[in-house]
């Protein structure tokens, strides 16, 4: 029912097909009215209850149906020292059940419904979502509203849960070389900020979570003034409000000021490798993570100019890495690139690839080296700019096609410091982004003192290469 998300090779497997497809959405030119109307959920709105719950409305009356998410604004970055892993941890704990309604009530609740549900945790928030008819959001809404401050744990449910999640460990981490290797180069590339340390936790400091850490953390975070509801699908913000009223109006803000504190990254100077050998790596593979500002922190600009650098340099078939390495030159079976820059503090350009057989990781660095050398020394072209606009409008587009989708963007990003306009004219700011822009962002940021390479190879059967 739960699950973490997060950075990870999941990740990239998963996302970069979609930037493949949307590749092939983008080759049929726009027609120019539409490159200027596109604007995501354009008929949201927001309000703020009394008690500091602000509330955020995505109408969509294709069929009747909603999403419903509640995202508090405590991740895994937060963790205190030592207690790595415990924003998580309470994510599985608050399936526990509450004084009025026990534990699986509200899930066989939503089931019976026919309603769906999951909840997920990043390094910058915790959130949980059902979807469901529209005429049992007020149901949704009583439940989770409950379940902010009414959460009752004991050591019986607690420790049971805590070899639950050194479970989920062992299977998405320890027993992943390519996830290994993700953690140890996380590790490297955060010197000092949290978002270093994973978000599922580091298995030793899990380990000794307890019933008191879960307590302390879900009663300084989990308030309505420490939270965000998105709804989306067959409503109206009056709706919404009145149902939102009759439930999370009803529970206290915390008095307490709830304040989030992160130590920063000091200047990076020195580039950084990390190498993994596995008896049950297949075949090798390259990836490379720099250090760059997100959308929270970047200068005006910067953040859309590396959305569309990491499009020309490696989404999809047309992109340069791909062009070069794998239809010409033959040194790469696979290649792509990405920017994550949905964070608070910091975001991260990455570059992945896998070799083709005979030939040799070295090789194939040597050769990406060269391109993203000569994209710094001679930036893009105005086709490749143009192309790489076009694929970003079409994304927006059919982001706006599912009801999750649209509370997952406007969550993250109202969650990470931006505001609802901040997301519906994102396409209007990317079509402004120049060629110059681009390539400005290249030679700033694809500096490798601020990055770890890393190197995942197969080894033999004792682990030793």
């Amino acid at each position: 029912m739960v699950s973490v998300i997060s950075r990870t090779p999941q990740f990239l497997r998963e996302i970069l097909p979609v930037l493949a497809f949307m590749v092939l959405l983008a080759l049929k030119p726009a027609p120019a009215d539409a490159e200027t109307a596109t604007r995501i959920a354009p008929d949201a709105s927001e309000f703020t209850l009394t008690n500091g719950l602000q509330v955020v409305v995505i109408p969509d009356h294709r069929a009747p149906i909603v999403t419903h998410m509640i995202w508090y604004k405590i991740g895994a970055a937060d963790d205190p020292p030592g207690k790595s892993g415990i924003a998580h941890f309470l994510e599985h704990l608050m399936f526990k059940g509450t004084k009025a309604h026990p534990a699986g009530e509200f899930s066989a609740r939503v089931s019976d419904l026919g309603g769906s549900e999951n909840a997920f945790t990043t390094n910058d928030a915790t959130a949980y979502h059902q979807t469901i008819a529209k005429a049992e959001l007020g149901t949704v809404m009583a439940f989770e509203a409950d379940r902010m401050r009414g959460l009752v744990l004991t050591d019986q449910v607690v420790l049971p849960e805590r070899d639950v999640i050194l479970e989920e460990r062992r299977m998405r981490i320890d027993n992943d070389p390519g996830s290994q290797l993700y953690e140890a180069m996380n590790a490297a590339l955060y010197q000092n900020h949290h978002y270093g340390i994973p978000t599922i936790g580091w298995p030793q400091e899990m380990a000794g979570l307890t019933r008191e850490d879960a307590l302390k953390q879900y009663s300084r975070y989990y308030a309505p003034n420490n939270a965000v509801l998105v709804v989306t699908g067959d409503v109206t913000p009056e709706e919404v409000r009145r149902l939102a009223d009759e439930t999370f109006g009803k529970v206290p803000a915390s008095a307490e000021p709830i304040v989030r504190s992160r130590p920063k990254e000091p200047p990076q100077l020195a580039e950084r490798v990390v190498t993994l050998a596995d008896p049950r790596v297949s075949e090798p593979s390259w990836s490379r993570s720099y250090l760059v500002p997100s959308y929270t922190t970047a200068a005006p600009g910067e953040a859309e100019a590396l959305d569309l650098l990491s499009d020309i340099l490696g989404s999809g078939p047309t992109s340069r890495l791909f062009r070069t390495l794998v239809v010409e030159k033959a040194l790469a079976s696979a290649v792509g690139a990405y920017y994550s820059g949905d964070a608070i503090d910091y975001g991260q350009f990455g570059v992945v690839a896998t070799p083709r057989d005979g030939v040799t990781v070295e090789q194939l660095q040597t050769a990406i080296d060269a391109i993203l050398t000569d994209l710094r020394d001679h930036g893009v072209t105005a086709d490749e700019l143009q192309r790489a606009k076009q694929r970003t409008r079409a994304s927006a587009i059919f982001a706006q096609d599912s009801q999750s989708s649209l509370a997952r963007i406007v969550g993250t990003a109202l969650l990470s410091g931006q505001k609802l306009p901040d997301v519906q004219d994102w396409p209007a700011r990317i079509d402004k982004v120049s060629a110059s822009e681009v390539a400005a962002v290249a030679a700033k940021y694809l500096d490798r003192r601020q990055s770890v390479t890393g190197i995942l190879k197969p080894a033999p059967a004792d682990g030793r290469s």
